[in-house]
């Protein structure tokens, strides 16, 4: 699909998308947990379809319970479980790096050999993590050299283990998870280097939300209490997206203003630090219950000014990078952003996409070690780029088209399915311009 954007102010409002990272983890729990899980505004992005096709690969049956005219925002997802108990011995974790390490240490909880297998980019993504830890566990795994598909046997063993948190915090919260289910209290996991921090506490928070308790002693020891039963029947909220609604929120400041609802201040989502990026650089907010309103810089006087340059470390929220640029290229100035490093082992190594792409539209991006620093100010042109089958580039050259000299068309835009099916339909409720064929 070829999506084009056109410049263009925007208005109105808009409810941020269902969180996948807080859906995938909800599917997660409610396998594990023996018992019935309603989970409302459940997400329909790839990788949430993914993660309710791998827990009904795992044991569960899961109905939709659809939204009543009585009931605002009422559809739902019902998820009836008794544990991890595979009906076949193969799982497909889609294009989801997230549903991939967290799902396959929760599938080795059985004693059945399985095959894990994914699609696209996440047959490039190293997962040798596996081969490290798995055996410590007692569970036997064979990699194509660190590679999907992996072949993997249970159960599970939890013991005292060390593992690296450099890489991604997705493998640990699959070990958090897994071990939680095992109801063993003895068992430690020691981290060292954990990155993405908030991601954890995401992962804790839904552990907890069900009744599991886990502990942690700054991020470096996790350890499983002892809790009352799990009840027989859970309800859980698959809170708003704050990656996706990055993305609203940088067009807002950019070619706004409009109003953003349905995110949580309070969210432990990493991707929540956009705002202080937003601040940062100048953009206009007003936030009221349960609702931002965003726009472009006003001088004292209620003028429109201009969006200034900004320094930001992303290490531990690295989504944040494309919707960042698209604001940086916006901003007067060069705009510094840290924690290039965690860009390599997305769905495409997105520093170097980032600077490839946005070269086209006539922004100068220079990569120094793990600072990425864009110069902004200097006009957006019209171009053609290609979104390297990464949903996350394919909405940042879409933002920046607000605010562009020309319209910008973006090939393989159907990439913004994997996390923000209908990030485009939302742009144009707020009064873009996209040709969409």
């Amino acid at each position: 699909m070829r999506a084009t954007v056109y410049p263009n102010t925007l208005r109105g409002e808009q409810v941020a998308p269902a969180s996948k990272s807080s859906m995938q983890r909800a599917c997660a729990a409610a396998l594990l947990h023996r018992g019935t899980t309603r989970i409302l505004n459940p997400g329909h992005s790839n990788d949430d379809l993914a993660a309710i096709d791998v827990i009904q690969k795992l044991g569960a049956i899961v109905k939709t319970e659809e939204a009543s005219k009585e009931k605002i925002n009422s559809t739902s997802i019902i998820i009836h479980s008794n544990g991890v108990q595979p009906i076949g011995d193969t799982m497909n974790c889609g294009e989801s790096g997230l549903g991939i390490r967290m799902f396959t240490p929760i599938a080795a909880l059985s004693d059945q050999s399985i095959t894990v297998e994914g699609i696209g980019s996440l047959l490039k993504r190293p997962m040798h993590f596996f081969d490290t830890i798995f055996p410590k566990l007692g569970i036997e795994i064979q990699s194509q050299a660190g590679y999907l598909p992996i072949q993997i046997k249970g159960p599970l063993k939890p013991t005292n283990i060390e593992v690296d948190g450099s890489l991604s915090s997705q493998f640990l919260t699959g070990l958090l998870m897994a071990f939680a289910a095992t109801e063993n209290t003895n068992a430690v996991i020691e981290v060292q280097g954990l990155k993405s921090k908030p991601y954890i506490d995401l992962t804790l928070s839904v552990l907890n939300t069900f009744g599991w308790k886990v502990q942690h002693q700054d991020y470096k020891r996790f350890e499983f209490l002892a809790h009352p039963p799990l009840a027989d029947h859970i309800d859980y909220t698959v809170e708003g997206d704050w990656s996706g609604a990055a993305f609203l929120l940088v067009a807002g400041a950019i070619a706004g203003p409009i109003v953003v609802k349905g995110l949580q201040l309070n969210s432990t989502q990493a991707d929540k630090a956009v705002m202080q990026a937003l601040k940062d650089a100048g953009a206009s907010i007003d936030i009221n219950e349960n609702a931002i309103q965003i726009g472009p810089a006003i001088d004292k006087d209620g003028v429109v000014g201009s969006l200034k340059a900004f320094e930001f470390d992303a290490t531990h929220c690295p989504d944040l990078f494309p919707p960042l640029v698209a604001l940086a290229a916006v901003c007067n100035g060069v705009t510094i952003l840290h924690g290039v490093s965690r860009l390599a082992h997305k769905e495409s190594d997105r520093g170097l996409t980032l600077q490839k792409e946005f070269a086209k539209l006539g922004i100068r991006i220079e990569l120094n070690q793990d600072r990425m620093m864009v110069y902004g100010g200097t006009g957006i042109i019209g171009a053609e780029v290609f979104s390297q089958h990464d949903h996350r580039i394919a909405m940042a050259c879409g933002v920046a088209a607000l605010c562009a000299h020309g319209p910008i068309t973006i090939t393989d835009a159907e990439a913004v399915n994997k996390s923000y099916t209908d990030f485009f339909k939302h742009l144009q409720h707020l009064g873009a311009k996209v040709d969409l064929d």
